[in-house]
Parts: C-alpha cells; sequence; structure tokens
C-alpha cells in the first residue's frame, strides 16, 4: 500500500485552473503523465475480499492509461491535500467512513469542479450524511446471493460506461438500492430482473450511473463484489471510463436527459 501524502494546497473554489493536476508518484518511482486519482479502501462495516484485488487492478490502468494511483485505508488522509488530486475512487467502502472535517473537505472537493468514484461498497456507507447520498446517487438496501446474470448498458454511453455488449452476462452481487435513482442521475446500466433470483426492485433497475453533482461529477457502479471482477477486461473498461469521466477526461455530459 502507498501512503498518500495530502497535506499542502487547500481546496477553495479556486484553487487552480482546469487542467490535469501534477502526477503523483507510484510505487514503482515513476510519475505518469496526466492526472493523479486517490483509492480509499476504508472500512466500518462489512469488508469485501476484493478490494486489494480492486487496488491492483486500479494500478494496473493507471500504468496502461496515464494516470497515478495512490491507495490509503486512512480516511484522515482526506484533507487539503486532495487537491492535488482529480478524482477520489472509493473502493467498496463501508460504514462511517469520514469525521465532520473531512466530509467538510470531500464537499468542497466535488464545489471546486472535481471528481468522485464509487465502487459497489460504497454505497453501504454514511447513511446519517445526507449530502453523501446525493452524492452516490442511492444507498443500498439488500441483495441476494452472487449469481449470473444479465446487464443491459444504456445506448449511447459508451464513453460513460466502457465499450459493454448489448447483453452482458456476467456473476456479481446484485444491489437493491432503497430509492431508484433515475430522474436524479444518467443511468449507464441496468440489470434484468428477470434473469436471476431474488432482485426486488422491478423491470426498471440501475445498477450503474453517472451525475454532476454540485459542482463536480459523480461516477457509481454496484458492480465489482468479486475478486474476479478486477481480472474482468470488460468490468475494467468500465472502470477506466467512470475514473476518466470523474476526472474530467471526457467530454460526456452526466445530466439525467443526456
Amino acid at each position: 500500500m502507498v501512503a498518500l501524502t495530502l497535506a499542502g494546497a487547500g481546496c477553495g473554489r479556486n484553487r487552480r485552473p482546469p487542467g490535469p493536476s501534477p502526477p503523483a508518484t507510484t510505487a514503482s518511482g515513476a510519475a505518469p503523465a496526466g492526472f493523479a486519482v486517490p483509492v480509499l479502501t476504508r472500512t466500518a462495516g462489512f469488508r469485501h475480499a476484493s478490494i486489494q484485488n480492486g487496488v491492483a487492478a486500479i494500478r494496473r490502468l493507471g500504468r496502461r492509461h496515464g494516470f497515478a494511483v495512490d491507495d490509503t485505508a486512512d480516511a484522515a488522509r482526506i484533507g487539503p491535500g486532495l487537491a492535488r488530486y482529480r478524482a477520489a475512487v472509493f473502493l467498496s467502502t463501508t460504514g462511517d467512513l469520514l469525521d465532520p472535517g473531512q466530509q467538510a473537505a470531500l464537499e468542497r472537493y466535488l464545489h471546486s469542479g472535481d471528481g468522485w468514484v464509487g465502487v459497489h461498497g460504497a454505497a453501504d456507507a454514511e447513511y446519517d450524511w445526507p449530502w453523501y447520498g446525493g452524492l452516490v446517487g442511492a444507498w443500498f438496501r439488500r441483495h441476494p446471493a452472487v449469481q449470473r446474470t444479465t446487464v443491459l448498458p444504456a445506448s449511447g454511453a459508451a464513453a460513460l460506461a466502457g465499450k459493454l455488449p448489448r447483453r452482458w452476462e456476467r456473476s456479481d452481487e446484485w444491489y437493491d438500492f432503497r430509492a431508484d435513482p433515475r430522474g436524479q442521475v444518467r443511468v449507464l446500466a441496468t440489470v434484468a430482473e428477470s434473469t436471476y433470483t431474488g432482485g426486488g426492485m422491478g423491470a426498471d433497475h440501475p445498477i450503474a450511473w453517472c451525475q454532476e453533482y454540485e459542482g463536480g461529477r459523480s461516477w457509481y457502479s454496484a458492480m465489482g463484489h468479486t475478486s474476479e471482477s478486477f481480472q474482468d477486461p470488460r468490468f475494467l473498461a468500465h472502470l477506466l471510463a467512470g475514473i476518466r469521466y470523474a476526472a474530467g477526461q471526457t467530454a460526456a455530459r452526466c445530466n439525467p436527459g443526456s
């Protein structure tokens, strides 16, 4: 694990001009051109066994696609030093993650025009913080057993969801949410409840989405429970699309009507 060094510049609204931030140094000592992302892996609830696989996969994506990756389980790293990053990744983070000061820092970060990526368990967190619920788009409610089913990517969303087949067959843990986010977010993919057992949201079951949120960008995918997900080229293309969008590297818009 690479310890984040997040001390430094403040998170004011005008802290830097548009464009990529200076790259962070990777574990190998290299400094890829482009942007940098921190990956938070803190859990105060259930801890997914796939987290370390996810960190390794995001590092590989960074090496291949020109962005630097720092990972940490220390929520205290969420603070003023976020200014050096373009998108914060919450990788299956669960429970009460951040104290009030850290929450305020994340809010300022989005207000300043930066981005956030949530993967799977990131929707199972911070239930007493309404701003975070809005950032994610919907909180987790329940899930059935891991099983194979069909994901239906939205048409015209390849730049935001990755280039995926029209019917994407895969195994994962399929979340139901406390509310349907459609109408508040741009839905990038749904899961077909008719192809598995135990779903509770009905015919329209969003499973990945994005939105422009309070001056910044938010992208969330409920997939990624299994370690095998992070060896799946299609899932990695999906995750890469989310990181690029949140980091401001994609021109596509995430308005609900887009």
